[in-house]
């Protein structure tokens, strides 16, 4: 998202959404995640006109109006009615402004604590803690029906749009229909995503007038996308409808649905541990992919900071360092994939599990960050990259977003040459390296 302050005032290019039919663990449909086309539109051009006759994108042989009268065959036969169509499609004008949100892209390469700083701040803790007060008979029924703990939905909530006070301003339906007129690249996805937004309104969940959101397409307190409205949405306040605007019952109750049923939340469990590691501790065995039940790790040297015993020592979980071994380490438990399962960024997941640990009480984490270390910036990272792919390593692209496939391919090289620590952390010092072979 985009253009606003906070997580929704960035270009998302970490989130991914899932069309139509998610796998079970909600991780992959398709190729894609559930948050990966929120900003996936193809740029077409600035010089594109914006007249409703005239509107032509560089990837459509249709001016958008006659894009939509070929686009209604294919509509109907998926069993949107006729009326449905025609009230709602007939009366839109393309929003051009989607091709200019997915061009931008921020010049630098956010480091982690900046991200968690930014999102972590003592208004949504606090105002975290109220909610969880003021909607505990949601919580308290969400958490029977689905086990999810109340202070991870809270913080999701608090993440996606800051309780429900920060939204997006874009006509979603408007935006959809453009993407899909003029975006060849991603065209199936957004004539997907247009289909379900007209077949909740043909359920009369909701109106076009209402269905405001971002300009991908993610909408509500916890920004959802029209498939996940559509397949994964509960009318849990019992309105007869379901809806991810006004109350947050069923827009939390349907989230809570899908980290269960995509992501495999499991109840009763926490998200990860803040970790500290013994002198000398191999780096790279702190991959974030590698599974060892929590005693091993003990056994290998890894203790909670606090100093208190692992409360479950048989669960599986997985050690990372995302700001090297110079930063904070971490164990991630199984909840800390179903987080991810909305957005398969560890900086948002991550930072919804210490949102949630400071809204029920707990404190900042006790290792400091490396914030003298100094970070690459979106040239420089896109460098590293590309110079790691030449190589041989899989980076997963070349775009400067600094993954967790970026990190592991830097980590693979740096074990590769024998540099030490091999623990993935992208800095000027690296980059050095690397130019150097």
């Amino acid at each position: 998202m985009q253009h606003r302050t906070g997580v929704l005032g960035e270009i998302r290019r970490d989130r991914t959404d899932v069309a139509a039919g998610a796998d079970p663990n909600g991780t992959t449909f398709r190729g894609v995640t559930r948050r990966t086309l929120l900003v996936g539109a193809a740029a077409v051009g600035a010089g594109l006109a914006l007249g409703r006759g005239a509107a032509r994108a560089q990837t459509s042989e249709y001016t958008f109006d006659q894009w939509i009268e070929v686009f209604r065959p294919r509509a109907l036969v998926k069993g949107i009615a006729p009326a449905v169509y025609d009230g709602v499609m007939r009366s839109l004008t393309p929003n051009m402004k989607v091709f200019e949100f997915d061009k931008s892209q921020p010049e630098v390469v956010q480091p982690i604590w900046r991200y968690l700083s930014q999102r972590v701040t003592e208004w949504k803790i606090n105002t975290g803690r109220e909610k969880v007060q003021l909607h505990a008979d949601v919580f308290n029924a969400i958490e029977r029906v689905y086990g999810v703990d109340r202070y991870h939905l809270c913080a999701l909530w608090g993440m996606e749009s800051a309780y429900g006070t920060v939204l997006e301003t874009q006509h979603v339906v408007d935006s959809l229909a453009t993407l899909a007129w003029g975006d060849a690249r991603r065209r199936t996805y957004w004539e997907q995503e247009l289909l379900n937004s007209l077949v909740i309104i043909g359920r009369g969940w909701s109106t076009p007038a209402e269905m405001i959101g971002s300009w991908a397409g993610a909408m509500g307190h916890t920004q959802w996308m029209p498939e996940v409205w559509l397949n994964m949405g509960v009318d849990f306040d019992g309105d007869g409808r379901i809806s991810p605007f006004g109350r947050p019952d069923d827009s939390l109750a349907g989230t809570a649905r899908y980290l269960v049923e995509r992501g495999r939340y499991r109840r009763g469990e926490t998200w990860g541990y803040e970790v500290q590691l013994k002198d000398g501790f191999n780096a790279s065995l702190a991959d974030g992919k590698t599974i060892r039940p929590i005693g091993q790790w003990k056994a290998l040297g890894v203790v909670r900071v606090t100093g208190e015993p692992f409360p479950r020592p048989a669960d599986n979980a997985r050690l990372a360092i995302p700001a090297g071994m110079h930063g904070p380490a971490f164990l991630f438990l199984p909840n800390l994939a179903a987080i991810r399962s909305y957005n398969p960024s560890t900086k948002y997941a991550l930072s919804i599990g210490h949102l949630a640990d400071r809204i029920r009480g707990g404190g900042d984490f006790l290792q400091p960050w490396p914030t003298d270390e100094r970070q690459l910036n979106l040239t420089e990272a896109q460098e590293l990259q590309t110079r790691l792919t030449q190589m041989g390593f899989d980076t997963g692209g070349t775009d400067g977003r600094m993954g967790d496939k970026t990190q592991a391919a830097l980590q693979a090289w740096q074990t590769a040459v024998g540099m030490q620590p091999a623990d993935g952390f992208p800095t000027d010092k690296v980059l050095v390296r690397l130019r150097g072979g």
